[in-house]
């Protein structure tokens, strides 16, 4: 074992706090990255505070992570020292059951092993990114395009793959309406992905006081849903709305954006349920559905997309001792639009 510094969650609702972690060897078909940068994804947020129950401590989080292979594995063969490569939501499956061989890892059927707060297959805790380096088996690393920055390309890591996943599985493209529920660190990739794939996007923020940025980034469209007559101009418009936001919302009004046939996905996931009548939908075979991450190949097929497109997050680089004051300004909506941790700092 390797024991490295990083910054850890001692228990539910503490400070992070610099401390070490134990990394496992490098096995056959493991990769050791030097960790460049880490996004500060919300559910970070979400599982430091316990909010979704099950949480173990110490925690480091952290699964938007770019760095560079500083060695490899005996049976290594798809990186070499010195790649630039990137660790996203998770970091192994069971590789056996019917969606881990369709490539949908994030499906699988015994769960997959999360990059953080989760037991790996040999019942060693799992610690993310907020640290030095990380080891994780080959299959699961993501090779990182060179066009990508690896500070401002990180939180693709998670929000891009959140929402490119969707929005590929719906068909979002030329002569598609969507509409992003929420301009924060998800919304507004999900706003670049949308309009680089083609497809007539418009923004639903409770005001309009980020409008200028959601033009600038390639919505077509901003509205207010603090503004009754936005659900007027509205109705029955978009086949594909990503509600982003984990909060909740006036979902009978939101059904009613959609058209014949209609989807409304949610990608956010509150810490208390909602309850949603599902009568609202009405007719017209609307319908509402969940989407989690991606697989392994999709994460790279959206690397790749993004790399061709110039999508990216806009960040705000942050010091490790940093990471307290930034969790704080992330609950406060005070930042445009993720940070991320230059993990030399660590």
């Amino acid at each position: 074992m390797t024991t490295v510094a990083a910054y850890a969650a001692p228990a539910a609702n503490a400070p992070l706090a610099r401390t070490t972690v134990e990394r496992r060897p490098v096995g056959e078909h493991d990769v050791l990255i030097d960790i460049a940068f880490v996004g500060i994804c919300h559910s970070d947020i979400h599982q430091v505070h316990d909010g979704w129950g099950g949480a173990v401590f110490p925690m480091v989080p952290g699964h938007e992570i770019t760095g560079v292979v500083a060695q490899v594995g005996g049976s290594v063969t798809k990186f070499a020292v010195g790649d630039r490569v990137g660790v996203g939501c998770m970091v192994d499956s069971c590789r056996t059951c019917d969606n881990c061989r369709a490539g949908l890892e994030q499906y699988c059927d015994d769960g997959p092993v999360w990059t953080y707060n989760a037991v790996d297959r040999q019942g060693r805790p799992t610690y993310g990114g907020y640290a030095e380096t990380i080891v994780v088996d080959q299959d699961f690393v993501l090779r990182f395009p060179d066009a990508l920055p690896m500070d401002a390309g990180a939180p693709l890591l998670c929000a891009g793959i959140t929402t490119y996943s969707p929005l590929r599985h719906w068909g979002a493209g030329p002569g598609k309406r969507v509409a992003v529920v929420g301009f924060g660190g998800i919304g507004h990739v999900a706003v670049k992905i949308a309009h680089a794939l083609g497809a007539e996007v418009t923004v639903l923020s409770q005001s309009l006081r980020k409008r200028d940025d959601g033009l600038r980034l390639g919505a077509d469209r901003y509205y207010a849903t603090s503004d009754p007559a936005t659900f007027d101009a509205l109705s029955r418009r978009f086949d594909l709305i990503l509600n982003t936001v984990s909060a909740p919302l006036d979902f009978p009004a939101l059904f009613d954006l959609l058209r014949r046939d209609g989807t409304m996905v949610n990608l956010g996931l509150p810490e208390k349920e909602l309850p949603v009548d599902l009568r609202t939908l009405g007719g017209n075979r609307r319908s509402m559905s969940s989407s989690s991450i991606g697989g392994i190949a999709e994460t790279q097929e959206m690397l790749d997309f993004c790399a061709r497109h110039g999508v990216a997050a806009e960040i705000e680089t942050i010091r490790a001792d940093q990471v307290n004051e930034a969790y704080k300004r992330v609950q406060a909506g005070d930042v445009r639009y993720r940070f991320v941790i230059d993990a030399a700092t660590v």
